[in-house]
């Protein structure tokens, strides 16, 4: 146990998640009935369908509807365009105890010069998190420093072109130049997880990575996505590859992020899909993950990325019951920017490490993250009932 530290006790009197005056302290009124509004259009199956389509059109014709969406859904999610315009974010955040974790969401791109911006841009969230504890992790994406397909050519074994090997070495170069920086600065960096068939890929990758960075503390960080039945074993793999060659294992859990997506492709090519065949096998090795890692929270530093109460509760009362401190530097807590502050600022409230992942980037390039948020939040059962009460709940507290 690490000397002056907290150890909360979820289990007395301080946990809640129903708490909302701690859950909206800083948002303001006009943020909460922008809130309420921006989940009731959510909850409409037909705006989560149509409101791609429609607003990628009226973008292209010259519509001026950039502005619309700037005032409201990519104000609710995102932190600005560039990461001056996010400031006002981190700093609202900080002020609730919760760090931020800044996210270039720039994505679909396969241009060699948009990657190598891409990967500067990744460094300067780095250089910005640096001596900064309201931004105490950071994060990318291998497809935004690498072209798709190319990952796709590795992870089915396709032997490359002279063209294509070269290619990928500088993929490997741009990976290699994000973590050489994160080591340098001290700053954690996660690699997001992505589909299965090109997760092979990536997973070698940021292996690789800790091999170098992770011998003295927790930098680079692989995702786990345990909507896939196979990923709990992957994570025991790992630690046990750290464990034999000497390194951190850097790990972030979440459910997952493409399921739709998944079994779509695994049903047209006629394999087996790796996702789990119900909520409660996810939810089961999800957990199980969690107890693993607390298990061996010397040797694995994890982000627990989720918006399910009792995963986070679980995780709250396993910190307790195994008498860890609730700031011990290998665990955070992580949610999305707009989403479950209920659970962030509740469990920052209690003493607990947890930071929100603040998306970035011009607005016409992260539509496709924005409107994947709103998909995700209408599939997810319960989630945006369960959002919307707690906003009614607050703006009744408030008389509002």
């Amino acid at each position: 146990m690490l000397n002056n530290e907290t150890v909360a006790d979820p289990g007395k009197g301080g946990l809640s998640f129903e708490n909302t005056e701690i859950a909206f302290r800083n948002s303001s009124n006009a943020d909460l009935k922008r809130a309420y509004w921006l989940f009731r259009m959510i909850n409409i199956n037909f705006f989560v369908k149509m409101g791609p389509p429609i607003t990628n059109f009226a973008m292209k014709i010259g519509l001026p509807i950039k502005s619309i969406i700037k005032a409201t859904i990519f104000k609710h999610f995102c932190g600005g365009e560039t990461i001056a315009e996010c400031d006002s974010t981190i700093k609202k955040l900080h002020n609730g105890g919760v760090g931020t974790i800044l996210d270039y969401s720039v994505e679909g791109e396969d241009e060699e010069q948009i990657f190598d911006a891409t990967r500067d841009e990744i460094i300067s969230t780095i250089d910005r998190a640096s001596g900064d504890n309201a931004v105490p992790i950071t994060v990318f994406k291998v497809t935004g420093v690498g072209r798709f397909s190319l990952l796709e050519k590795l992870d089915a074994g396709t032997k490359l072109s002279a063209e294509e090997d070269a290619e990928w070495q500088k993929v490997q170069d741009r990976v290699f130049a994000i973590c050489s920086r994160a080591y340098k600065s001290g700053v954690p960096v996660m690699i997001d997880a992505e589909e299965t068939w090109i997760q092979k890929t990536i997973d070698l990758l940021a292996l690789n990575m800790m091999r170098k960075f992770n011998k003295e503390k927790g930098i680079v960080y692989n995702t786990y996505q345990l909507y896939r039945h196979d990923k709990l074993a992957s994570l025991k793999e790992d630690y046990d590859i750290a464990a034999a060659e000497g390194f951190i294992l850097g790990a972030k859990l979440v459910r997952g992020a493409y399921m739709e997506k998944e079994r779509k492709r695994a049903e047209a090519l006629g394999y087996l899909s790796l996702i789990q065949p119900d909520k409660q096998s996810t939810d089961w090795d999800y957990n199980a993950a969690l107890y693993f890692c607390i298990d061996h929270i010397e040797k694995i530093a994890f982000v627990a990325g989720t918006h399910n109460e009792n995963s986070c509760r679980v995780l709250a009362e396993l910190l307790n019951e195994k008498k860890i401190p609730a700031e011990h530097p290998h665990v955070y807590f992580s949610q999305l920017l707009g989403m479950s502050d209920n659970l962030s600022f509740n469990l920052a409230d209690s003493g607990y490490n947890v930071a929100k992942y603040v998306p970035y980037g011009p607005v016409k390039s992260v539509l496709p993250y924005l409107f994947r948020r709103a998909q995700e939040n209408t599939a997810i059962a319960g989630q945006m009932s369960r959002e919307l009460s707690l906003i009614l709940k607050e703006k009744k507290r408030r008389g509002v």
